[in-house]
């Protein structure tokens, strides 16, 4: 049996020595697909064939699960047109959690047989040999979740907004696809914002993208172990705390900037506030819906969710972002450093070396990433630094929010901004990966000399 496992290993190894280049190509050439399917005639209202830029970056948001839009989706792209959008949004979701499951299985499989175990333990993961049981969850679980939540969606707005059963499936569909994988893609002009007293919609929607975004795993974990929270594993721990932490600070925040803004919740009454509060700090983990306008918030708000967008999902799920487990490990690095200790622990477990070096690589290069494209939409569009900041962050963190900018800025920006997101979808998965796969054991040491820090 180990035997028939390491070879399983080794082979798939062989195979995925670069997953960059696995992943990049396989995003590549779907994007390359949908882009040619919406440049065809039937795909828009009007019969015309879409522009390059607008297919391209409409493929790209889809695919990468973003939400970014340059024209209105349910207005401009057909029925065959959002039936692409969907597919793809599909696709690159699927692609996402079973790329990212195969990689934590990968690098379990570059262990040994007790720190295999132990990975498993800590990862979820059933068998490093059974690939194939592994992701066969993965899809029914997807699926099993966008029927609920579709089944939700259809009859609340046939029960509460008229709608005929075929179109409210449609809608209920679409939406339950855009919100599970965290796309945030909306038929309707104003995404949610008609919907943002109506918790019905609101809740089911920030369900899904709460679901979506704390990966298989650590969903599998909590639904084998829920009861039992010390059982949990370093994982699942860091990312559900992390989790409530983020959207208890985000809707007490929002509650406090916008409580009395009349562009945005100042009308609505004190249980809808915080409704609306709660819906807008679940959606910067990594999904472009919005229930409330945001280019009329305060830029207290905007920073806020500036933060949280960047921040993202857990790891393995369909969010982006630097990952809310990247976040709590750099959080206990941080702690044991100020307390001059050694080693990191997190509950009765030692955090590794080199998932250290990961967290604190990952992050720079998500700042330095956000600073580039920062500058470079500073220099092509007329917008102001607040502005461009939150739009590159949503691009890079694969969120989709917008102060209403996205449709307004030159192509080049269009570019800048589809570059971003391809970066920021398969960057910080593939990263974190193929820095554990690539980790070698060095047969000797240089001698230490201590460098003057801050």
């Amino acid at each position: 049996m180990k035997g028939r496992q390491a070879g399983w290993g080794s082979a798939v190894l062989d195979r995925f020595q670069n997953p960059t280049q696995v992943l990049a190509t396989g995003f590549g050439s779907v994007v390359l697909i949908g882009t040619v399917l919406l440049t065809l005639p039937i795909a828009t209202t009007s019969g015309e064939s879409a522009g390059w830029v607008s297919a391209v970056f409409t493929a790209t948001s889809a695919v990468c699960v973003t939400g970014l839009v340059v024209v209105d989706t349910g207005a401009y792209w057909s029925t065959f047109g959002e039936g692409v959008i969907a597919a793809l949004v599909q696709v690159g979701g699927f692609g996402i959690m079973m790329m990212a499951t195969l990689f934590t299985m990968l690098v379990s499989g570059r262990m040994g047989l007790r720190v295999r175990l132990m990975a498993q333990a800590q990862t979820s993961t059933v068998s490093v040999a059974d690939a194939r049981r592994v992701l066969r969850k993965v899809v029914i679980f997807s699926l099993v979740s966008e029927a609920v939540i579709a089944s939700i969606l259809t009859g609340r707005l046939m029960i509460g907004y008229g709608e005929s059963f075929g179109d409210a499936l449609y809608h209920g569909v679409f939406h339950a696809i855009s919100a599970f994988n965290n796309a945030g893609f909306s038929l309707w002009p104003d995404s949610l914002m008609g919907f943002v007293t109506d918790p019905w919609i609101c809740l089911t929607i920030a369900g899904a993208v709460i679901l979506g975004g704390l990966g298989v795993p650590v969903v599998f974990e909590l639904l084998r172990s829920w009861r039992r929270p010390g059982h949990w594993s370093v994982l699942t721990r860091v990312t559900v705390v992390g989790t409530v932490l983020l959207l208890a600070g985000g809707t007490l925040l929002f509650l406090m900037t916008e409580w009395r803004n009349p562009g945005t919740m100042g009308a609505l009454d004190d249980s809808d506030k915080l409704l609306a509060s709660f819906f807008t700090a679940v959606m910067p983990r990594s999904s472009g819906f919005n229930a409330i306008d945001l280019s009329q918030m305060e830029p207290s708000s905007w920073l806020a969710t500036d933060i949280l967008m960047f921040i993202g999902a857990g790891s393995a799920g369909t969010g982006g972002g630097i990952k809310v487990t990247t976040l709590g490990l750099l959080a206990f690095v941080i702690w044991a450093e100020m307390r001059g200790e050694t080693q990191v622990n997190i509950g009765h477990r030692r955090l590794t070396e080199s998932a250290q070096r990961q967290a604190v690589v990952i992050s720079a290069l998500g700042v330095v990433l956000v600073a580039v494209a920062t500058y470079v939409l500073l220099v092509v569009t007329p917008h102001s630094l607040d502005q461009v900041l939150f739009e590159a962050v949503s691009a890079f963190s694969t969120t989709g929010l917008t102060t209403g900018i996205t449709a307004d800025v030159p192509p080049a920006a269009h570019l800048m901004l589809v570059v971003l997101m391809f970066i920021g979808r398969i960057g910080p998965l593939t990263l974190g990966s193929a820095l554990a796969l690539k980790e070698r054991t060095r047969r000797y040491e240089l001698p230490e000399e201590r460098v003057i820090v801050g």
